[in-house]
């Protein structure tokens, strides 16, 4: 199984070490067979090539069984002519993978800003508001006039039909139960055609229960009571904000993994939810849960995805392990109350899973 590793920008590389100490680990308990090869994008790209982003980069990655992307800074990047290609966009795009999968939940030896929650944000991830992934050509957004900026939002029937079908399937497995966030009391076209495309799959999955709320309605749910969502589908803008939001409640943004999958080419990208915090950069203290729990999720989709139990198994046990340095409050990074630095949170995680493997062995006999 090979890997393409895409450490970045600011924190990026420190949090893609801590990653590596645990899938390493995770690898020779589990016997996966995981081989990696490092790739550069972001500023370091920029320098060696003259873009953050390679054409070459997003097409030797097909040739992969996953990959994990480090955070960017996109924010201080060049213009696009001028070699400041958005990373993320460039893989969703280039690969595909339109399903970003963004769970959230409370932790009961973790603080919280909600007593419940667990749940999990499919968001469309090739299209929407984000002008740089909704043209064939250039982008969506323009000045005709040097006091006017216009940006075109948009919205395809396959496109909705697709993260619907994932979101019906996954709530499956789940509580059967699917929230579609929108606002069709204003985008009576655009968010119209992504509600009916929703409801018509919905005809597929009688067991699981459909309703819709409106994205300023969902954002005061959210904070009111979260518990009561299971999963959540909606549009390329919309998920973005309330994952953030969703993650935050939970405990910390740092505490959010994610995946960004194609189910029909069999493409997944491990990515943190988090951005690049430049200001944090090369002091070896940021928090590395989100990624650590994103390259979890991308064993367990690998494993589910391709019939592999031992994936799925080794998935689970790194989740785990993380639960399991998180509930001591000296395992804690700084942005937890804690003192433990980036890379020995990664080790400690990494101990636990090879711990965790050995006991389950003796257990079995």
């Amino acid at each position: 199984m090979r890997i393409m590793v895409v450490p970045c920008d600011g924190i990026g590389p420190e949090i893609t070490a801590a990653t590596m100490e645990v899938l390493e680990a995770t690898d020779r308990a589990f016997g996966l067979g995981l081989e990696f090869e490092y790739e550069d994008a972001g500023f370091v790209s920029l320098e060696k090539h003259g873009t953050t982003l390679r054409p070459e980069t997003t097409e030797r990655a097909r040739t992969f069984d996953g990959v994990i992307l480090g955070p960017q800074s996109h924010m201080d990047y060049p213009a696009r002519e001028e070699g400041g290609i958005n990373v993320s966009a460039g893989f969703r795009t280039g690969l595909d993978l339109y399903a970003n999968v963004r769970p959230a939940r409370v932790r009961d030896f973790l603080p919280a800003r909600v007593p419940a929650m667990d749940l999990v944000i499919m968001r469309e991830a090739t299209e929407g508001f984000y002008p740089d992934r909704n043209m064939h050509k250039g982008i969506g957004e323009f000045m005709p006039t040097p006091d006017v900026a216009l940006s075109v939002r948009k919205i395809t029937a396959p496109a909705c039909e697709r993260i619907a079908r994932a979101a019906f399937e996954l709530a499956m497995k789940r509580g059967k139960h699917v929230t579609a966030v929108h606002k069709a009391n204003n985008f009576i076209i655009t968010d119209g055609l992504f509600l009916e495309q929703v409801r018509k799959v919905a005809a597929e999955f009688p067991e699981v229960r459909l309703d819709d709320v409106i994205i300023d309605a969902m954002a005061a749910y959210l904070v009111r009571d979260p518990s009561k969502f299971d999963v959540i589908v909606t549009t390329n803008f919309y998920a973005d904000i309330i994952s953030d939001l969703a993650s935050e409640l939970s405990g910390s943004l740092g505490l959010a993994g994610s995946i960004n999958a194609n189910a029909q080419t069999g493409l997944v990208c491990a990515q943190a939810q988090h951005g690049s915090a430049p200001d944090i950069e090369g002091r070896n203290i940021a928090n590395p849960t989100s990624l650590i729990l994103s390259a979890a999720m991308m064993l367990s989709w690998l494993g589910e995805q391709r019939g592999l139990p031992k994936f799925e198994a080794a998935g689970k046990a790194i989740q785990d392990a993380v639960d399991a340095v998180l509930s001591d409050p000296g395992s804690r990074t700084r942005d937890l109350g804690g003192s433990t630095n980036c890379d020995a949170f990664g080790r400690l995680v990494a101990a636990a899973v090879a711990v965790s493997r050995v006991e389950t062995a003796a257990a079995a006999g």
